[in-house]
């Protein structure tokens, strides 16, 4: 028989049982639990004992509704419905030596049992992890017992005895609890139930014991059932792993995470999946997980000189920093500041061809030795320079004429010499005249005398650019025109070596002229009259002057 009251409450817990089963979290963080499960009785006391006795068993079953409080405590509600009897076979146990006052006494007790109970777990992080698969725990459930009795004095007789009665009733008991999933879970139990009644109603003898074991009438407990946990964990970053877990509480959305909460480092540089541009090969933090094999701070992927010796600073495509240009990286590079577009040598120097110590892009000759005060060039030997300077003094014209004279050319053939031995220099050859006759005459023939000496060389076969022929007239005059002495040495003709490039030597001394060339590439008439003739040239002033 069973009580209205236990089928109600174990309605009430199947239904709950239903609409939990599918849930699918832990007791830690899906913190309620029912359980269902079936259970057998086994009776001690006056009568005799059927503890361990296997044979004829009688079944129940009730539910249980548990509450995660911490690691090692849970709390719970239970409701159990059983029968048990004595003897469980239906023969007789005589005690007390067979003593026939008790002779074919027998009962049938249908019991209903209502606990609040504590679990203390040893799956508590301290013996075992609080998710591992065995679980033990010690259960102490004190509560109240509502018995249905029939008892029989004795096997032939069946003349019955039958109460009903309520009575505070206390458990201890063992268990272990296989989990399965990480919401659903099995248990076996062993427990021991005491009735906290002094009647003795449960087997109708009451032996006036005094000892606590001997004083009430107890009963074991044998259940094994199902445990379906339900509720919602706290998950702040809605990883699927709950905050009380979760290593890495703030995740991103949507980042797939590991059993801790944290985002997957599959490569395990340090750098989560999501963040790393080279998720399958371990790279750097500062390069976003992906590797640096030189160590420059240039990712592989993007170095496009993923060789460089350590230390040595790249630009941002990883190759060594050329700051001057020259294709020499700076590390191996001797002359770091050479100006752009120098060709270099290998050691990121200027060239110089020559070996004179003047870089080719200084050098004026870059093929020719030469000092650097003379950039790079051959310095004209003394005495060919004095051959030179002193040729004005061997120069000579038919009078006011710019005729040379025969007694010239040897003279002209050693400068001519000279210029085929430097063929880096140029030469100026400038005309002057003295201070007689007419101003316009006098700068005429200045420019032809020059014209005619630059005309004798250009024949023997130097280059035309390298001579520059200008006259000055009378505007330059190296001594005093009042005199026979100084007129003499004011006719002259000067030849200056430079070299080619640099500016005409007679306009470094003289100032800026016009070049015969230059007059007749502008169009423009020559000064004065033509001088080639015999006769010298009138003027409006005064007539010309012999020279």
């Amino acid at each position: 028989m069973q009580h209205p009251l236990f089928k109600t409450a174990l309605l009430s817990g199947a239904t709950l049982l239903a609409a939990t089963s599918l849930s699918q979290a832990q007791n830690a963080d899906r913190k309620w639990g029912v359980s269902g499960y079936v259970t057998t009785l086994q009776y001690r006391g006056d009568l005799g004992s059927n503890f361990w006795n296997a044979h004829d068993l009688t079944y129940g079953g009730g539910l249980t509704l548990s509450r995660y409080l911490t690691k090692g405590l849970d709390i719970n509600l239970s409701a159990n419905q059983s029968t048990v009897r004595f003897p469980a076979d239906g023969s007789f146990t005589f005690i007390n030596g067979g003593q026939s006052t008790l002779t074919g006494r027998r009962f049938y007790n249908n019991i209903s049992t209502f606990g609040l109970g504590f679990k203390f777990k040893l799956n508590n992080g301290w013996a075992l992890k609080e998710d591992a698969v065995i679980q033990p725990y010690i259960l102490l459930q004190p509560g109240f017992a509502y018995i249905y009795t029939q008892q029989f004095a004795n096997y032939s007789n069946l003349n019955t005895v039958t109460s009903n009665y309520g009575s505070f009733d206390g458990q201890a008991a063992v268990g272990l609890t296989f989990r399965i999933t990480p919401g659903f879970s099995i248990f076996a139990q062993a427990g021991q139930h005491v009735l906290l009644r002094d009647d003795d109603r449960f087997d109708g003898i009451d032996n006036n014991g005094t000892i606590f074991w001997d004083k009430y009438d107890r009963y074991m407990q044998f259940s094994a059932g199902l445990t379906a946990n339900f509720g919602k964990a706290k998950d702040t970053d809605m990883d699927g792993v709950p905050d009380r877990k979760d290593k890495c509480p703030d995740t991103p959305s949507g980042v797939k995470v590991d059993v801790n909460g944290c985002p997957v480092d599959t490569d395990g540089d340090g750098v989560a999946d999501y963040q790393d541009k080279c998720p399958d090969v371990k790279g750097l933090a500062a390069l976003q997980g992906c590797p640096d094999a030189d160590g420059d701070g240039v990712a592989d992927a993007d170095d496009r000189c993923p060789n460089t010796p350590a230390g040595v600073k790249v630009d941002a495509s990883g190759c060594p920093l050329d700051a001057d240009g020259d294709k020499v990286p700076d590390y191996l590079d001797k002359c770091p500041g050479t100006p752009a577009g120098v060709q270099v040598d290998a050691n990121g120097c200027p060239l110089d061809r020559d070996g004179d110590g003047v870089p080719d892009y200084q050098d004026r000759c870059p093929d020719r030795a030469g000092p650097a005060s003379n950039k790079g060039c051959p310095e004209i030997k003394a005495e060919q320079k004095k051959i030179l300077n002193e040729a004005t003094k061997y120069i000579n014209f038919d009078f006011n004429k710019a005729t040379l004279k025969a007694s010239s050319y040897p003279k002209l053939e050693q400068m001519v010499q000279i210029l085929n031995e430097y063929p880096d220099y140029s030469l100026s050859i400038a005309g002057h005249t003295d201070s007689k006759g007419d101003d316009n005459y006098n700068l005429r023939l200045s420019y032809e005398r020059a014209a005619a000496a630059r005309k004798y060389m250009l024949e023997k076969g130097i280059p035309a650019e390298r001579i520059e022929a200008r006259g000055y007239g009378e505007t330059k005059p190296i001594a005093d025109n009042k005199t026979a002495a100084g007129q003499a040495l004011n006719r002259r003709v000067d030849f200056d070596p430079y070299l080619t490039g640099e500016t005409n030597a007679a306009e470094v001394k003289y100032g800026p002229a016009p070049t015969i060339s230059e007059l007749k590439a502008e169009g423009k008439k020559l000064p004065g009259k033509k001088t080639t003739g015999t006769g010298a040239p009138r003027s409006r002033k005064a007539p010309a002057k012999r020279k």
